[in-house]
């Protein structure tokens, strides 16, 4: 496990299209996935104990957003070949037994983690309505501890992207795992 922290954020940068295949066998684009208030895009991957200590606040945080028209995509672009539990099969298991409200995508040649400029799992890009970044942060400050009392820095930021337009300038970075790049 390679401890790595997210850069900060590239306000204004527009989201890259992409076509990726997700877990319910459908291929999804940016379009596809865009709510009328933003978008949420995270690259996320199951093995990584970052992201395993997040999935309840994941899956809450995600429901509430979608209630305030902001949608949410999960991508996963490590490589399953070298990380078996990261397969396509896994992903859907995972995702069914955390009942991800949000399409989860598998990037096999990993353009998608390379043009977003993904670092680590988990990495949160958050849009607005404008497909405009505006978020580049963590989910909160807890880290693997999962603390319940904590500021949802993520849930906040994304709420005031779906009123505003705007994120908030002060942003603390993500830190996960790596991405697992192909050799």
């Amino acid at each position: 496990m390679v401890l790595t922290k997210t850069p900060i954020c590239d306000f204004g940068r527009l989201a890259v299209d992409f076509r990726l295949e997700g877990i319910d066998g459908k291929e999804w684009s940016l379009v596809d996935c865009m709510g009328p208030n933003g978008l949420l895009v995270m690259f996320i991957c199951n093995h990584c104990p970052y992201v395993k200590s997040i999935q309840g606040r994941l899956v809450r945080d995600t429901l509430e957003l979608q209630t305030l028209g902001i949608n949410t995509v999960a991508i996963m672009s490590n490589d399953p070949m070298e990380y078996p539990e990261d397969s396509f099969d896994n992903m859907q298991v995972v995702a069914e037994e955390y009942g991800y409200p949000f399409p989860y995508l598998i990037d096999p040649s990993q353009e998608v983690a390379k043009a977003y400029g993904a670092v680590c799992t988990p990495d949160f890009f958050g849009y607005n309505s404008n497909s405009e970044l505006q978020f580049r942060g963590r989910l909160d400050n807890s880290g693997m501890k999962g603390a319940s009392d904590v500021e949802r820095e993520l849930f906040l930021a994304m709420r005031l992207i779906g009123k505003t337009g705007k994120g908030p300038e002060k942003q603390l970075p993500s830190v996960g795992c790596s991405i697992k790049w192909s050799k």
